[in-house]
């Protein structure tokens, strides 16, 4: 609630919690990734607290009334330029940290690039690019991880710009993988050799990559994503300028495939372990056409629809977003200091056990018509976050993801050792530690 809604704010309680270290805080957990995928806080002091990391003022969010009210933001108090500290200088003006009226009037320009029939023209070159990536896959033991971020890579080169990365392909890779995880480093100043420098200089990389490549796509009529933004605009005649399209580009490349790389990888993995989903999922597919899938087919997907929901559940590609209160507030009858940052823990959302029977259990029948148990409550599943910066690529992603294991399932039968568990990487983004090695049988 605003303050002068609410005039005792101030004197509101502090949520419960802890400094951590002494000068530094819990800044050491924050930077290896171990505030992420646990409970530790809610356990501890409920689905509200504070902790100081990388010199700030951090309330951790968890459960679905608190990650509710912090991300449908109806008194627009929680500001999404939270994620400026974390990611500003590599994602500088993308979407997800804009606000108010800018925000809306750059996602109303963004939105013609992601129609229903702006998707379907997508569909063929990422179908394409999946088939010509996944035919020059080995049979046998590999490291699923990295083959399937390079062809995510190449998916969101082909559909967004049109373009073979080519050569480049293992520098851009590399780029978009330092801005990622410069948002978790503990020195914050670019010091060459350190992640924050990585990322400073990923960032320089992509933009020298996509800027010289404006003109031509202003000048084209292409049916990629550049050319969309390129030419978007509404009804009032608003574009984006240059700078703009590059902004947005590479937070959209990064997310387009990293996230989808993440929900692919956990899907194989799951698939790998439980034969009966994969042989399931595998039928589905067959009964279709065999090949890539049409725009109308990917709602005859069910199964793997299931596999792909338990997946984001059980390893969420997004694991947590970030905001910050813009004034004084409360939260669940809590004070919320202005300019506090705020952790939305969606990982842990996703594992409570009040609302999802035996979380760490694969269960995607738990998302079928007659359970539902992500509608036990309205705030218990947002993979995609929620409220007015709820993603918008997510049909996209879910796009690009159905058309990949539709055409992986077709191909390979995937086996991991019987004992394999993923160890997971929480450093920013999920990533399995060990590249995920599986084996790939041809059928």
């Amino acid at each position: 609630m605003a303050i002068d809604q609410q005039p005792d704010v101030r004197a509101m309680p502090m949520p419960p919690g802890e400094r951590g270290l002494p000068f530094v805080g819990n800044s050491l957990k924050f930077a290896s990734g171990k505030m992420v995928a646990t409970h530790e806080w809610y356990e501890k002091y409920g689905p509200v607290s504070w902790t100081r990391a990388v010199g700030n003022l951090w309330i951790n969010v968890e459960g679905p009334d608190a990650c509710g009210a912090v991300l449908q933001d109806r008194d627009r108090v929680f500001d999404a330029s939270g994620w400026s500290v974390l990611i500003g200088p590599f994602f500088h003006r993308g979407l997800m940290l804009l606000d108010g009226a800018e925000h809306h009037r750059h996602r109303r320009i963004m939105q013609e690039a992601f129609t229903s029939e702006r998707l379907a023209g997508y569909l063929s070159p990422v179908n394409d690019t999946i088939a010509s990536g996944l035919a020059a896959w080995p049979t046998g033991s590999l490291h699923f991880y990295p083959r399937i971020k390079q062809l995510t890579l190449d998916v969101a080169t082909r559909t967004f710009m049109a373009d073979k990365i080519g050569r480049e392909s293992q520098r851009v890779n590399r780029a978009f993988s330092d801005t990622v995880r410069a948002a978790t480093a503990f020195v914050r100043v670019p010091i060459p050799g350190t992640r924050w420098a990585r990322g400073i200089a990923g960032r320089r990389l992509l933009e020298d990559y996509l800027r010289p490549r404006i003109a031509a796509h202003r000048e084209g009529d292409g049916n990629d994503l550049f050319s969309a933004l390129c030419h978007a605009q509404t009804d009032d005649g608003e574009r984006f300028t240059d700078e703009d399209v590059v902004n947005h580009m590479i937070f959209l490349l990064m997310a387009a495939h990293d996230t989808s790389t993440s929900t692919l990888t956990t899907m194989a993995y799951y698939f790998a372990r439980f034969p009966e989903w994969q042989e399931r999922c595998r039928a589905e597919s067959l009964a279709l056409s065999p090949g890539p899938i049409d725009y109308a087919g990917l709602d005859k997907l069910v199964s793997l629809d299931l596999v792909m929901k338990e997946a984001m559940r059980l390893i969420s590609p997004v694991p947590g977003v970030t905001r910050r209160a813009n004034r004084d507030t409360e939260l669940l009858g809590y004070r919320v200091p202005k300019g506090a940052y705020l952790a939305v823990h969606l990982w842990g959302l996703h594992h409570l056990e009040e609302l999802w029977p035996e979380p760490e259990r694969f269960d995607p029948e738990r998302f079928a018509e007659h359970r539902r148990e992500d509608k036990v409550h309205r705030f218990a599943y947002m993979p995609f976050g929620n409220g007015v910066h709820k993603c918008i690529g997510m049909y996209f992603g879910g796009m690009e993801v159905k058309a990949a294991m539709h055409q992986l399932l077709q191909r390979y039968r995937l086996s991991v050792d019987p004992g394999y568990r993923m160890p997971v990487d929480w450093v920013s983004l999920p990533r399995p530690k060990d590249g995920l090695p599986i084996t790939l049988h041809r059928l």
